[in-house]
């Protein structure tokens, strides 16, 4: 029997603000079966993607960073929001709708030339996902994909991560 992921994603109107509908992984995330088969997909979607480092995007990137790491038997990487790393970071600013925010990543995380699958549980505009690729780069490692629990097709965020491998499971 194959699970149906989608049925474990709640969707809630209205959130965070009037007309938005959030879509609400911790049902998923409570069901050991659907956790479990999201990362065995998630690890199947982007086999052929050769890599030394997973990284995760805060915060529930780290979720399905850190487990599809801990799957591939390789080193996974935080990417945080600003001021949450302890040592010397490199930080990268990117535009939101209204205003901007960043990301940090410790300056030593990556090896000049590693290549690493960044993950986040959604891809919707592609903002943050683009920024988390570009401290990559500016720490001289290789973007060598980006995986998405979700994918929300109709905001085209996988376009700014051309010309990378964008694996996604699950589409809205």
């Amino acid at each position: 029997m194959t699970l149906n992921l989608k049925e474990l994603i709640h969707d809630v109107p209205d959130f965070p603000k009037p007309g938005v509908v959030f879509r609400d992984i911790t049902p998923l995330l409570a069901s050991g079966p659907g956790f479990a088969a999201a990362i065995e997909q998630l690890d199947h979607l982007t086999r052929d993607v050769e890599c030394s480092l997973i990284i995760g995007i805060e915060s529930r990137g780290f979720i399905f960073g850190a487990a599809l790491a801990q799957r591939r038997r390789c080193g996974f990487v935080p990417i945080r929001k600003p001021k949450k790393l302890p040592r010397a970071t490199v930080r990268e600013t990117y535009a939101l709708e209204y205003g901007e925010d960043a990301l940090e990543m410790h300056e030593d995380a990556l090896i000049s030339g590693q290549k690493a699958l960044i993950v986040d549980d959604v891809l919707a505009t592609g903002g943050t996902a683009e920024a988390a690729g570009r401290l990559v780069g500016r720490s001289r490692g290789q973007v060598a994909g980006f995986a998405f629990l979700i994918e929300i097709d109709f905001l085209k965020g996988r376009p700014r991560l051309a010309p990378h491998l964008v694996a996604s499971l699950i589409h809205y």
